[in-house]
């Protein structure tokens, strides 16, 4: 029983993550680009993240005009800048520019 409980302590306790891109915790950055964590989810679906750390700038390009149009339906605040500080936050290998 004791096991049990820890392992529901455990999956409790883990970050929301994006299904493509589980090095994200969905839930920061939902919050940082005021929009609900739903909205980031079903917006980041379509999305091709590099399995690799860096991907090209062509890759990032292409990732964000599928990105940054369908966040920008749910907060128009949004902005190029702002997506790139908010997803270099917390990108895993920390900020990178291509």
């Amino acid at each position: 029983m004791r096991i049990l409980f820890l392992l529901a302590a455990l999956i409790v306790a883990q970050p929301a993550l994006a299904d493509n891109d589980p090095n994200r915790p969905t839930d920061k950055i939902a919050a940082d680009l005021e929009i609900t964590e739903v909205q980031f989810i079903e917006c980041f679906k379509p999305v091709n993240p590099e399995p690799g750390k860096y991907p090209t700038g062509a890759q990032q390009r292409a990732n964000k005009a599928i990105l940054l149009p369908c966040l920008q339906q749910a907060n128009p605040a949004i902005t190029n800048d702002r997506l790139d500080a908010v997803m270099d936050k917390y990108r895993p290998e920390g900020a990178f520019r291509n």
